[in-house]
């Protein structure tokens, strides 16, 4: 049997949640840095793993993306490419396509938190229940894949003045050196392939901790706050930043919604500009994780893909109105039809597999 959280009756809210966060952010910089440790020590098996895997641009990108799906989580994916990167496993062209699909994968958590709305209650369908997971897809890949096409051949120009800006980020991290003796006792006792598995997993964990937190708390009055201002385009968006760069989490900034929106409490216009800030906000953490790693390529690589995500969202708010509408068509097209929508689902989980597969046969 789980064991319950601790009352907040019983301590001071602010207090509580605060020694809480607190506690995640130790716990996710202790990760990162031990992810880092964990992968420079097992290089030569990774190597080998990622050159059959890895074979070129396409393999990398539907890795990442699959990887989403099976973690039901971008943002450990996105941390992890990161570490494979400093540890030299990577060119900074994988990083990026690793990066970006991991965000075309991460919509996942969305559909699962609609699949389990859909066995707690009877009153819809499982499209009915899945509809915001759809529709967050629909969003994510019309904002990532013009993202992937521009960062991508934009890359050799844009690297350069990125790597610039971002040179000297790593200077006010050196206190994280704190870590080094702990990550250094835990890969040396471990090995690094157990030190690797533990390390993704406290990542994981860290991430997780504040939805199960969060889970915890009342969240009726930030929904009915949030919802009222949905028909603000710019403010929906800007709430969708925040929250998901405050929490870390998408499934926790999107999964709130979900509730309101299969039951007709949120339409699905005045949820769109929301959805797609979530969507710039969870990029937030992958880009502290290149700062704490002090990779200046890295940071800049991250800082690519939030820049030309940035962009593609910008002339889809400024468009909002006939944007809104191609999106809303397509996603009543998809719900409308149950081949239709068997088809969707087919194509969101053959792509990164053939991404992944084709490259490697063709080898």
């Amino acid at each position: 049997m789980s064991r319950a959280w601790p009352s907040l009756d019983a301590v001071p809210t602010s207090l509580w949640l605060g020694g809480v966060a607190a506690g995640t952010v130790v716990l996710f910089l202790f990760a990162v840095q031990l992810l880092g440790a964990a992968t420079a020590a097992a290089e030569p098996t990774l190597r080998g793993l990622l050159t059959r895997l890895v074979v070129d641009g396409s393999s990398a990108l539907g890795l990442s993306w699959l990887a989403s799906y099976v973690l039901a989580n971008g943002s450990v994916v996105a941390a992890l490419a990161l570490s494979l990167f400093d540890a030299g496993l990577l060119t900074a062209e994988s990083l990026f396509l690793m990066v970006v699909g991991s965000r075309l994968g991460g919509a996942a958590i969305v559909l699962f938190i609609g699949a389990l709305d859909y066995f707690q209650k009877d009153r819809y369908s499982l499209q009915e229940a899945v509809s915001m997971g759809v529709l967050t897809f629909l969003l994510t890949h019309s904002i990532y894949v013009p993202a992937l096409a521009v960062g991508y051949l934009a890359f050799p120009s844009l690297a350069g003045p990125a790597l610039e800006v971002t040179g000297e980020w790593t200077v006010a991290l050196r206190p994280l050196s704190v870590f080094d003796p702990v990550v250094g006792a835990v890969t040396a006792a471990l090995g690094p392939l157990p030190t690797f598995g533990l390390a993704v997993a406290l990542l994981f964990g860290s991430l997780s901790l504040f939805d199960r937190v969060l889970e915890s708390v009342d969240t009726s009055a930030l929904r009915d706050h949030l919802f009222r201002r949905f028909r603000r385009t710019w403010l929906s968006f800007a709430f969708g930043v925040l929250i998901t760069t405050v929490t870390t989490s998408v499934a926790f900034s999107l999964g709130v919604i979900v509730p309101l929106y299969n039951r007709g409490y949120v339409e699905r216009d005045e949820l769109i500009p929301y959805v797609l800030g979530a969507n710039l906000g969870t990029l937030f953490d992958t880009l502290v994780v290149a700062v704490v790693l002090e990779t200046a390529v890295g940071t800049a690589t991250v800082l690519l893909v939030l820049g030309t995500a940035a962009l593609v969202t910008l002339v889809a708010l400024v468009f909002h109105r006939p944007y809104a509408r191609a999106i809303s068509a397509v996603d009543d097209r998809v719900l409308a039809d149950r081949r239709v929508f068997a088809a969707f689902l087919v194509v969101l989980a053959a792509t990164p597999v053939l991404l992944l597969a084709v490259p490697l046969v063709l080898a």
